[in-house]
């Protein structure tokens, strides 16, 4: 069974930057990422910029990620096989 993998917000911010979140605001440890689509609309994430992130909420920027990035392009970046 996969297990996820150990990142920080910065490692976060990095792979999600990959697939075209850009940060557009960042309030304390939190940074908020967005992506425009070409028919206009856009598309955001919250991250905390923690050294460390808790799993719980990993997994949670995971979900939320897995509604703008097909899970076989994101899992990898995620999750150890």
């Amino acid at each position: 069974m996969p297990k996820l993998r150990v990142l920080s917000g910065d490692e976060v911010v990095r792979i999600l930057h990959s697939f075209g979140f850009a940060p557009v605001s960042r309030r304390g440890s939190h940074i908020k990422l967005q992506r425009k689509l070409p028919n206009g609309s856009r598309q955001s994430l919250t991250v905390p910029l923690h050294r460390e992130m808790d799993r719980g909420t990993l997994l949670a920027i995971y979900r939320q990620a897995l509604r703008f990035i097909p899970e076989d392009e994101l899992r990898s970046r995620f999750y150890i096989d």
